[in-house]
């Protein structure tokens, strides 16, 4: 692996773009310490360290929420945004049609992505910070001061925070588009990657230096023996895949036979990869969110259902977990089938002139790849729906508590970096050099 990476960095425009995406996760960290005004950030930190669902989304907003920075909210809300456009494609009959329109059509749909962006976090990022203003702070304020749309003094520094984390999220989106183009990897994806790998060793030194390393050290061992083995476990799944045999009928052009030739296509067992958990957990912070808002209301049944709510919806609760399980087994299938669907692989081998031995070329062949992604997939997606709440499992075996999130949080760090392992690697077989897998 090491003279994979030595000979990456031989190739001069692969080198750009391997120093282009770290330059651009050094600019997202300056960014993550970018402090919007009016923050008791001290108090700040205590609150999210004692919630465990503001604890997750400071962990992927790579501890922009801890510093209540201008990269508060990530990117999440682009990816809540994606989600929604995704489930309305099949939907709506326009953007059906524009889905089919090649690469045009995919640029306008990113477009109403961006647009809807917007609104989605400045409805997040006003959730967010009414919550904070709404709690009390040691020197005997509110952790978010002057905040408020509704008066006079209030509404302008209001605005100001809103805007600012709204900007900061349209940067960050931005980041990682341009990551994508001129980089490595899917860019939101690396950006994710890059917050949570930030926070990281802060989690390692919490579980070394806590009381629960101390008083259970065979728990926490087993725990990160269980660790261990669930990382194999994904990058055995990522990288299983079943091969189609398709075979290529003989053309003969100007006097020359061409085709003749049998490949195979590789459908993997997991083509989703790590965007179903991401996906999952952007939809399963959003009622413990606004939980936490209306459980300051002085109403006690509206006080009472907001508690139930959070408690639910707690990362170390049952039901939390069954939920999140479901959600990403069926984000699996949801976003296998639209990838599925856009390749067009029945088309595309018609018009080649190639086929499925033993199978029609055309709707019968769809059926047929469509019947043996499902199956494969149904494996994929089980074993990540498991993934996803392994490390709940394991707390509950060992009694470790400590890395909960932290360990949620590997799995899509694996994820992302074996794919974008995966995309050096076609990069140097191009070029005829081995690659990183062996």
């Amino acid at each position: 692996m090491l003279q994979a990476v030595l000979n990456a960095f031989k190739i001069p425009d692969l080198r750009k773009k391997i120093l282009y995406t770290l330059a651009m996760l050094i600019i997202f960290r300056f960014i993550a310490s970018i402090p919007i005004p009016n923050v008791d950030r001290n108090a700040l930190r205590d609150f999210i360290d004692n919630n465990q669902l503001l604890g997750m989304l400071n962990l992927f907003s790579g501890s922009g929420l801890r510093n209540f920075s201008i990269a508060a909210l990530g990117v999440y809300p682009y990816i809540t945004a994606s989600i929604i456009m995704q489930l309305m494609t099949p939907i709506i009959p326009r953007l059906n049609e524009l889905s089919m329109e090649g690469q045009q059509g995919r640029n306008k749909i990113n477009q109403y992505t961006h647009w809807l962006t917007v609104p989605l976090a400045l409805l997040q990022g006003y959730g967010q910070a009414l919550l904070f203003s709404r709690q009390s702070s040691p020197s005997g304020g509110t952790l978010i001061a002057h905040f408020g749309l509704f008066n006079r003094d209030t509404v302008l520094p209001t605005i100001a925070i809103l805007l600012s984390m709204v900007a900061g999220t349209m940067l960050l989106t931005w980041m990682g588009e341009l990551i994508t183009e001129n980089g490595v990897g899917n860019g939101v994806s690396i950006i994710i990657f890059g917050g949570i790998v930030a926070s990281l060793p802060g989690a390692v030194v919490n579980l070394l230096s806590g009381s629960s390393f101390a008083t259970n050290v065979i728990g926490t061992i087993f725990f990160l023996a269980i660790g261990l083995i669930t990382v194999v476990g994904i990058v055995l799944i990522n990288e299983g895949h079943r091969r189609i045999p398709v075979h290529h009928a003989k053309r003969v052009r100007s006097g020359k036979v061409y085709g003749g030739t049998t490949t195979h296509i590789p459908l993997k067992v997991n083509s989703a990869g790590m965007i179903p958990l991401i996906f999952a957990v952007s939809i399963m912070v959003f009622p413990g969110m606004i939980a936490n808002i209306f459980e300051s209301s002085s109403r006690p049944w509206l006080h009472d259902i907001a508690r139930a709510i959070r408690l639910w919806f707690s990362p170390n609760s049952v039901p939390y977990n069954v939920l999140y399980f479901l959600m990403v087994v069926g984000f699996t299938f949801f976003y296998t089938m639209v990838i599925f669907q856009q390749q067009r692989i029945p088309e595309n081998l018609q018009r080649q002139g190639a086929f499925v031995p033993g199978v029609r070329p055309g709707k019968q062949t769809a059926i047929y790849l469509q019947r043996v992604l499902t199956r494969i997939t149904l494996v994929g997606a089980l074993f990540l729906g498991v993934v996803a709440i392994m490390p709940f499992i394991a707390a509950r075996i060992t009694g470790v508590q400590t890395l909960l999130l932290s360990a949620t949080s590997l799995l899509i760090v694996v994820g992302v970096a074996i794919d974008t392992m995966r995309q050096l690697e076609a990069q140097l077989m191009m070029r005829n050099y081995e690659g990183f897998i062996k």
